[in-house]
């Protein structure tokens, strides 16, 4: 699998760039071509998709937009050219946002995504995207490591984190106000 090309820009259009890699072109389907320009450098990660009659390279410009589309085309019914639509239209936060909301008409706004097609993004993506490890509160990363000590699931720890209210208490008071949550 190719994992990124690194090489200067040939030509580009509005769904693809061609990456000269020491004299060998690579045609990437990449919907960003607002960071192209002709003969500037670049690294352009890369998702493989093999299909009986096609070969073809999806690219991103960073590994968080790569790592949301490998989760998005796990998605029932939703295919690379799809997902990678999606990814041209919003932020990689926003759409995280969006799952983790289920903020279902932010989802449907995307181009080729109807209200089934949304609510099974929701259902399939909703909790798996957001890693407890990305807290940045040092209270609420104490408080995940200690709920991890005790056994709980990280799904279980993020749902008790977006609940637990008021953040102004020590450490040990947030601690037993998310065992309090969790033992009911």
């Amino acid at each position: 699998m190719i994992g990124f090309v690194r090489g200067t820009v040939h030509a580009f259009g509005f769904d693809y760039v061609l990456i000269d890699v020491n004299g060998v072109g690579y045609r990437i389907n990449f919907y960003h071509p607002e960071s192209l320009k002709t003969g500037r450098e670049m690294t352009i990660y890369t998702y493989q998709n093999v299909r009986e009659d096609e070969i073809s390279l999806f690219g991103f410009l960073s590994l968080q937009e790569y790592d949301l589309f490998v989760k998005l085309i796990s998605v029932k019914g939703l295919g690379p050219k799809i997902a990678s639509n999606i990814l041209s239209h919003a932020s990689v936060e926003a759409i995280i946002t969006a799952i983790e909301t289920g903020d279902i008409d932010f989802i449907k706004a995307m181009p080729g995504i109807g209200a089934k097609t949304a609510s099974q993004i929701i259902l399939d993506l909703k909790g798996k995207l957001v890693e407890v490890d990305q807290i940045s509160d040092d209270k609420l990363s104490d408080v995940s490591d200690a709920l991890k000590q005790f056994g709980y699931r990280p799904a279980e720890i993020r749902d008790v984190l977006k609940r637990i209210g008021d953040r102004d208490g020590s450490t040990d008071e947030l601690i037993k106000r998310a065992l309090s949550m969790l033992v009911k």
